[in-house]
């Protein structure tokens, strides 16, 4: 079995948030949404209308369909694909698949280009989501493997790191091609596809690191006595009736549910908004999820500190009610600077309320379970399936009303019920740890 706390192998699983982190910075947060609302703003279907395989959408909803609908596929697909990681001992295996999935559909946004059909490129949109999400779940199953319950909170917050540092400088080199364009003898919108490029081989060369070094997994099947497609599905009815049985993983998860609904929907709509609502440009967007990133490097690393000293369950609480003030006042957002505020208050809270309910998800699990993968697999089905749910809504409330400020309100709410769930989590913790016998008293 592989040692734990292994300070070779705990730099390897953050470079893996280091290179794939170029994917969300460039093409969720800043580049490709301000490329894709400027290529189809006016189109000879309307304003701010696109045809998608005959169907006509406004531009935002459409991207937002197509992330929900690719965020569904993830749900769908990976409780399966977990448990026969487990069962074969291949996690590292689905890691590199997914990362190069994700990797060439990003090379393959290259090919979309202004007054041309978009049917090519919104699917390669979707499959570069798909890696993406893919990826990140069996990276999330190597924490409880190579780190010990005490250093689960540092080397999550450290993972969250690299990965904000890594976007940071791939959204730099990305700039130079955006913002001195002319310089290069290029359009803007070529040096926009340009990065697209640079992300491709960002996210595949330094995911190398982790490829190489990161222990393979030992196979599961020894205990099994069924085939690996029947297996999976087992090997899962298995680990949620194992979970059932958690008092505290069970109360956690739904509240994880309603707070990521709210969470990673603002942070994948942002700059649609920005670029949308309130007309910024393309340089004023890229400086601004900068600042973010940089922001929510200190906020990940003052969140574990804080959750080292109050206890996981307090700092998210605390985390998830500044979340929810931030996204009401959403609404409000009126001009550039009002952006500016909340894009600080976004960052503080991002990176620590990412970092720190992982973190707290792998301590609330048994120490020394073989079959990770699987575990996380609901952890990561649960967070996927809060945003096909909050992009369906914002987008269903946009199409309704038009008002993207209709669809932040519209989030809030999930805000809210997440933040009494963590309330609830907090008061059954302190029964637990009133427990002598419960193996989890301590955990949180």
């Amino acid at each position: 079995m592989e040692e734990k706390n292994n300070k070779k192998t705990i730099w390897a699983w953050c470079m893996f948030d280091w290179a794939n982190q170029s994917y969300n910075m460039v093409i969720t947060s800043t580049i490709f949404p301000a490329y894709y609302v400027g290529i189809t703003a006016n189109t000879k279907y309307g304003k701010n209308m696109v045809s998608f395989f005959g169907h006509k959408f406004l531009n935002t909803v459409l991207q937002n369909y197509i992330l929900a609908a690719s965020y569904l596929l993830i749900v769908l697909l990976l409780p399966i694909l977990t448990s026969i990681a487990d069962y074969r001992g291949a996690k590292k295996r689905y890691l590199q698949m997914f990362t190069w999935v994700g990797a060439l559909a990003c090379a393959g946004l290259y090919f979309m280009v202004e007054g041309g059909p978009i049917e090519f490129g919104m699917i390669c949109f979707g499959l570069a989501t798909i890696g993406y999400c893919g990826g990140f779940v069996f990276y999330n199953s190597y924490l409880p493997q190579i780190a010990t319950l005490d250093k689960q909170n540092d080397v999550s917050a450290k993972g969250f790191i690299y990965g904000f540092a890594g976007s940071i400088v791939v959204q730099l080199v990305c700039l130079v091609g955006v913002l001195f364009h002319s310089t290069f003898g290029i359009t803007e919108d070529m040096g926009a596809r340009i990065s697209f490029i640079i992300v491709f081989l960002w996210w595949i060369g330094f995911a190398i690191i982790p490829f190489r070094i990161l222990p393979k997994g030992e196979p599961n099947a020894g205990s099994h006595n069924f085939n690996v497609i029947t297996g999976g599905f087992k090997e899962l009815a298995k680990v949620f009736g194992k979970i059932k049985n958690m008092p505290l993983v069970k109360r956690f998860l739904p509240a994880f549910f309603f707070y990521s609904v709210g969470v990673q929907t603002i942070m994948l709509v942002a700059a649609e908004f920005a670029a949308k609502e309130l007309h910024m440009k393309d340089d004023d967007l890229i400086t601004i999820i900068l600042i973010i990133q940089v922001v929510a490097i200190v906020g990940a690393w003052l969140t574990s500190l804080a959750s080292n000293k109050f206890g996981n369950t307090k700092a998210l609480i605390v985390l998830v009610a500044f979340w929810t003030v931030t996204c009401l006042s959403v609404y409000y957002i009126a001009n550039q600077n009002q952006f500016y505020v909340a894009a600080f208050a976004v960052g503080i809270v991002m990176g620590g309320v990412q970092s720190l309910s992982r973190s707290t998800y792998a301590k609330l699990l048994p120490p020394n379970i073989p079959d990770t993968a699987s575990y996380f697999s609901f952890y990561d089905a649960t967070e996927k399936l809060s945003i096909v749910v909050g992009l369906a809504v914002f987008a269903l409330v946009e199409d309704r009303t038009h008002e993207m400020r209709d669809s932040a309100l519209a989030l809030d709410v999930f805000f809210v019920i997440g933040l009494v769930l963590m309330f609830g989590l907090l008061f059954a913790e302190k029964k637990v740890k009133n427990d002598t016998l419960a193996p989890q008293a301590e955990l949180v």
